[in-house]
């Protein structure tokens, strides 16, 4: 079997199990935030139980709307406050406590190797990167595993991306996995599982594999996984909240695919307005004008793309007419950022730089582009409307794309910068 197989046919108590069955199975970790939470929450109470199947396996994060920028936030907000509570869940990270979710989740601990996890989120896809079988339901959805503890499935069909090869300096986790989405296209693994090996990938560190998995979603991927290995648990080492036993693929186990990438022959990879089935090699939008740039997200808010974005902005200036915004995803992110003079290095470039969350990726706090605007953000989405106004426009880049062209005020390749 691969490990879509394994890992719920562990959790449905079956010897084995192939694509297109249906399972019912046992949820290891159950994920909401402050704006599917509340949907949850009202879901649930119409249910009529007293108790959740398990508070220590629920965990809830204030990610969106932090800190809540008009009353009805705020009042939503303070009923899953209330919830919690009620329901004595150990595990609530409350806003300057945590972060974005899908980046608080591993860093907390809540993620394992081989467990099944199940977010009121999309992109809860992202701890694929840890050998987990993580995908995104729908909040009524929640309400019964907060119920029951338990879902059903249908057994996904699988897909192996081999990435072969190293990339190459200032090409990113991001440039790969846009890559493949262009390939793929954005419903080319519609409830498919996709399988990201190679020697770039196990080259790769936690933070790229992370956002990989975290966009596997835009192909349409039920899951997107990274198989465990020596990086997973140095990085789970003191952080797991339990034991786990790390699940990978049996040799001669079946895909429905594989798809084979030359990582090495790669350059930086930029997505057209307005969807991810328009990717492009960044030479052929270089000089494009931008108004906005954006490092931060799900996807790309973590230390690695710091790192990455400060070396090329360290000592240098944004361009005079575009705005840069930084995102930390979590606490943890903008404390190394301080210990590292990386958000002085941001601060002194002229950008501006925000409190953990979601901030300008959703389009309503924080950053909201206005008519006419253009951004080139590190971001997932750049649907109509996603960041802010529907006439605005949202190129999709690495953090390293993004930072080099807010120095010129326009769309560059990051590899021509010095």
């Amino acid at each position: 079997m691969n490990i879509f197989e394994k890992i719920l046919a562990r959790a449905s108590g079956r010897p084995e199990t192939k694509p297109g069955d249906i399972v019912d199975a046992r949820i290891d970790v159950a994920m909401i935030h402050d704006l599917t939470g509340p949907m949850t929450v009202q879901s649930w109470n119409k249910i009529g139980l007293a108790k959740v199947w398990d508070p220590s396996r629920i965990v809830v994060i204030f990610d969106h709307l932090v800190p809540p920028s008009t009353e009805q936030a705020a009042k939503v907000q303070n009923e899953v406050r209330k919830f919690v509570a009620e329901q004595g869940i150990p595990n609530f990270y409350e806003m300057g406590r945590g972060g974005v979710c899908h980046q608080v989740m591993p860093e907390k601990g809540h993620v394992r190797p081989g467990e099944l996890i199940v977010g009121a989120d999309s992109h809860t896809v992202t701890y694929g990167a840890f050998g987990a079988f993580a995908t995104g339901i729908g909040s009524t959805e929640m309400a019964a595993v907060f119920a029951t503890g338990k879902l059903w499935f249908r057994v996904p069909k699988a897909i192996k991306i081999q990435a072969r090869g190293t990339l190459g300096e200032f090409v990113m986790g991001k440039d790969l996995v846009l890559d493949v989405i262009g390939k793929l296209g954005i419903s080319g693994a519609n409830y498919r599982g996709l399988e990201f090996t190679g020697e770039a990938v196990d080259r790769m560190s936690i933070d790229g594999r992370m956002t990989l998995c975290n966009m596997s979603i835009e192909a349409g991927a039920k899951a997107g996984i990274v198989l465990p290995d020596h990086r997973t648990i140095n990085y789970l080492q003191g952080r797991a909240k339990a034991s786990f036993t790390p699940i990978v693929s049996d040799q001669g186990a079946a895909y429905e695919r594989e798809l084979v990438l030359d990582a090495a022959a790669l350059g930086p990879q930029v997505a057209l307005p307005s969807s991810l089935e328009q990717i492009r090699p960044v030479e052929e939008v270089v000089g494009t004008k931008v108004d906005q740039g954006f490092v931060g997200s799900c996807t790309n808010g973590r230390i690695e793309d710091y790192r990455v974005a400060a070396r090329i902005l360290r000592g240098k200036k944004i361009g005079r007419n575009v705005r840069l915004i930084i995102t930390p995803a979590s606490q943890e992110v903008y404390r190394q950022c301080l210990r590292e003079g990386l958000l002085e290095t941001f601060i002194e470039s002229n950008a501006i730089v925000t409190n953990p969350g979601c901030g300008s990726c959703i389009g309503i706090h924080l950053g909201v582009l206005g008519p006419g605007d253009v951004c080139i953000s590190s971001s997932n989405r750049n649907f109509i409307g996603r960041m802010g106004s529907v006439e605005a426009k949202i190129f999709l880049a690495s953090p390293a794309t993004v930072a080099a062209s807010m120095l010129r005020g326009e769309i560059t390749d990051p590899r021509t910068v010095s």
